[in-house]
């Protein structure tokens, strides 16, 4: 039934679409000859048939052709898309503030989360608040100092339910284990209490399968988001589907204010991100409203736990299916950790493999294979060629990685449950702003 409306509209908005190309006047000679290069596009979708289901292959496969600097036409939209590390460097850093608005994907508009998002603002005053919000509240280095023990207390949860799989003999599931450490971070650095419970299927789930659904709506590719006027019938159900997901994240965020709100004159402050927030809103609500406030809490819960925690099951994965470089690894924790109870973060110093591996996994599996879609605000001179106004930019970091020129206590030997061997282990994707894996990843610790 979609895909029979979506042809239908296509169809029925063609005829205009093409008129209004044609009556469009002709700018002259102008800077169109110096496009960058890039497929053929059809009449009216461009090369929408192009990106296929993953599109981070797919347009790492045709900068192969065309170049590290693409155009695409995608519908009514100018794309270009960037596959190497010099460009790239020019693009984000020599100009960052041509490129620093963000070209906003209909999933976003949801509840108008782009008018109060950290991620998807334009570089205003308002963004500029937020970000110092959260540089000064989470990110900087006392705030980070203050934070470790938080960090070792949900480390030692994390090795002690892996030690009990390994006495039970139990596989664990890397992704979902590492989701719920993550989300558990998170909600304590944000509010001073857990959200889940390692083990329990139930406890986590429900956040995982919500933060998991917005980031896989978020990257998937929506014809609203090629023909802006679509927007208006929602083909996919995207629109839809993304503004449940939020109110299902603000409905949790509205009870844990509220409790703090009601419970302010009683307990003790908390030195979280909530406080923090909190007490800005009280001297001067018009400074940071409490919508501002559930908007950054979704950004930041969103970015900090699906990123990180499927990394680590990528860097499973790979280390799974090479024994030799799990070894290594494992080797060299053991030489560094000792007899010692814990590794302790300044031990990270001295494991350079283990930082190598963490940094291959980057490389070979980026939590956000095209980054968050960037917008020209003017047009830009890059290699000879035009980056036009309002374009479109995707930074394509997977296609980057594919170029080859670039405690004793919580040490575990893992292997693949039920006799699977390392070749046989299922590397497939599922595409979204982040990239999952497809089928999770279950390993036995055993621990030595």
């Amino acid at each position: 039934m979609d895909l029979l409306l979506t042809i239908f509209l296509l169809l029925s908005f063609a005829a205009w679409l093409w008129l209004l190309r044609v009556l469009k006047p002709n700018p002259g000679p102008r800077k169109s000859a110096y496009f960058p290069p890039g497929p053929n596009p059809l009449p009216i979708i461009g090369n929408i048939l192009e990106l296929g289901q993953k599109p981070h292959q797919s347009l790492a496969k045709l900068s192969k052709i065309y170049g590290p600097l693409m155009r695409l036409k995608l519908g009514t939209i100018t794309t270009v898309v960037v596959s190497s590390p010099e460009i790239a460097r020019i693009v984000l850093q020599k100009y960052d503030q041509v490129f620093s608005s963000r070209h906003q994907v209909d999933a976003i508009r949801a509840l108008d989360h782009q008018k109060h998002s950290v991620v998807w603002l334009p570089v205003d005053s308002h963004w500029r608040k937020l970000r110092k919000l959260c540089r000064e509240n989470m990110f900087s280095v006392q705030r980070l100092d203050r934070s470790q023990g938080l960090r070792r207390e949900k480390l030692r949860s994390l090795r002690d339910y892996v030690k009990e799989c390994s006495v039970n003999g139990e596989a664990v599931n890397i992704g979902r284990v590492e989701f719920t450490t993550s989300l558990n971070l998170m909600s304590a650095s944000l509010f001073s209490m857990e959200f889940a419970t390692l083990g329990s299927a139930d406890s986590s789930e429900e956040f995982r399968d919500i933060v998991l659904g917005i980031m896989s709506l978020i990257g998937k590719p929506n014809l609203a988001d090629y023909f802006p006027i679509l927007r208006l019938v929602d083909p996919h159900g995207i629109f839809r589907d993304n503004t449940s997901y939020f109110k299902k994240c603000f409905a949790i965020f509205d009870e844990i204010i509220r409790q703090r709100l009601q419970n302010s004159d009683t307990s003790m402050p908390k030195n979280d991100m909530l406080e923090a927030l909190l007490q800005i809103n009280q001297k001067n609500e018009s400074e940071l409203s409490f919508y501002d406030i559930k908007h950054l809490l979704l950004d930041l819960f969103v970015a900090g736990t699906d990123t990180t925690s499927s990394t680590v099951e990528w860097a499973m994965t790979e280390l799974l299916r090479s024994p030799d470089k799990m070894s290594k690894a494992r080797n060299e924790l053991r030489d560094v950790v000792g007899q010692k109870e814990e590794i302790q973060e300044s031990d990270i110093s001295r494991l350079p493999y283990l930082r190598a591996v963490v940094k291959e996994t980057f490389r070979l599996h980026p939590a956000a294979p095209l980054l968050v879609p960037h917008k020209a605000e003017e047009d830009v001179e890059i290699k000879g060629y035009i980056v036009p106004k309002n374009a479109q930019v995707l930074v394509n970091v997977w296609a980057m990685g594919e170029i080859q020129a670039y405690g004793r206590t919580l040490i575990f030997d893992w292997k693949l449950e039920e006799g699977l061997r390392p070749e046989e282990v299922d590397m497939d994707e599922r595409f979204g702003l982040t990239l999952q894996k497809a089928i999770p990843l279950k390993a036995v610790p055993t621990q030595l």
